[in-house]
């Protein structure tokens, strides 16, 4: 945007109209009854011969071309030299060139005034402004407020601007309200150049919702909000909060696999890692929770995967202890060498009655976490209570990973 001289030659052109309207009518004036006249002009060998109407229509155009050209080369100059001008006084800058250097110190809360002042002559952006500057403020009440005064054509800023304050007044119902609002609602066509931007602040303010309203999230009408890192930031809320979910907020949260469970595969890794140990927490998807398991092992070992399915298989009503063991032995030797393969079998050789096996497993992998954890566990025989206290221990390592076995 070419901000210096737009003013200027805009006035030049209103003049120029206004001028020749008024020289119209005295020519018409001047012409009833009597024509156009007649103009000859005759210079070294070239004739001219016309009327008065063409001469004034070529004398003006002569003259507001000259004009135009003058104030592009004003300008021109004007903006070369502030290229190489110091400047000794902020209020010496351009009200545009005094934004970005608010902009860029992120002092947007300190210049509240300065920053209301630049558009208070906005009829578009005042409101929304005066707004945001509010809420920098932590003054919500204000910031609603004079939010509803805004333009109507800036519409979707305001909503965003309403998100904003409504997250940040922790009123989950209204913030989802208008998130899914603006989800369905076709852009304005004023905004389309900046859609990518408007796109992407939308996203970012549906992570910031999940975040922090990572059950009410599973309300919004669709999936794909979020990317990836926020997803997985999503899904470690739920684990972290699983305690504080009620009926509701379970269904919805197996709604959401089984609506996403034909895509599941073609996640990202860790996004499934992180689903599979939600899943462990709900007992009425154990086949799901089994099926993503050995999907995930198959594509490449993780030891938490590894356990959650060892684990759910030793849960069940009537293990098939020989099954389970022929499926280690098989991933034993496509991932050899690794201590939770040991671990696993003690378990089996324990619950099969097979204790000299498990007891020379024990010395296996002498500083292996999770294989110090079976030899303590082994001494503690018959003793439930240091057991329970002994798994607490290792979950809070465990990484979202409850043990009980």
């Amino acid at each position: 945007m070419h901000y210096w001289g737009d003013g200027s030659m805009k006035q030049v052109l209103l003049a120029y109209a206004f001028i020749s309207l008024i020289i119209i009518a005295g020519l018409s004036i001047l012409s009833y009854g009597y024509g156009a006249g007649y103009v000859y002009l005759y210079w070294r060998e070239w004739q001219i011969q016309t009327n008065i109407w063409v001469i004034f229509i070529f004398l003006a155009c002569l003259s507001l071309i000259i004009q135009l050209l003058w104030l592009a080369i004003k300008r021109y100059l004007k903006r070369e030299q502030r290229k190489l001008e110091t400047v000794f006084n902020f209020k010496n800058l351009h009200p545009y060139e005094q934004l970005a250097v608010v902009w860029l110190l992120e002092a947007a809360q300190d210049q509240h005034e300065f920053i209301q002042g630049v558009f208070s002559q906005s009829g578009l952006l005042k409101g929304i402004i005066g707004s945001r500057l509010y809420w920098m403020q932590q003054q919500y009440p204000q910031a609603l407020a004079i939010l509803n005064q805004s333009n109507a054509m800036a519409f979707e800023l305001a909503e965003i601007q309403r998100i904003e304050i409504y997250l940040a007044q922790n009123d989950g119902e209204q913030a989802l309200t208008h998130l899914e609002f603006l989800n369905q609602h076709e852009l304005s066509p004023w905004l389309s150049d900046v859609k990518s931007a408007y796109d992407l602040r939308l996203t970012a303010l549906w992570g910031k919702f999940a975040l922090q309203f990572p059950w009410m999230y599973l309300r919004s009408t669709k999936d794909g909000h979020l990317g990836t890192e926020t997803k997985q930031e999503w899904l470690q809320q739920l684990l972290l909060n699983f305690d504080q979910a009620n009926v509701e907020d379970l269904q919805n949260l197996q709604q959401r696999y089984l609506d996403l469970q034909g895509q599941i595969n073609n996640r990202d890794y860790e996004i499934k890692i992180l689903w599979l140990k939600v899943l462990s927490r709900m007992p009425e998807m154990s086949q799901l929770h089994e099926d993503l398991a050995l999907h995930l092992l198959d594509e490449r070992f993780n030891q938490d995967v590894f356990y959650l399915w060892f684990q759910q298989q030793l849960l069940k009503q009537n293990p098939d202890y020989a099954g389970v063991e022929q499926r280690i032995n098989y991933w034993e030797n496509k991932y050899p060498s690794l201590p939770v393969f040991s671990f696993a079998k003690w378990h089996i050789y324990e619950a099969t009655a097979r204790y000299a096996e498990a007891e020379q497993l024990l010395e296996l992998y002498p500083d292996n976490v999770m294989m110090n954890y079976l030899r303590i566990k082994s001494t503690l025989k018959g003793q439930d209570d240091l057991i329970k206290q002994l798994n607490l221990i290792f979950e809070n390592n465990a990484n979202f990973v409850e043990i009980k076995i």
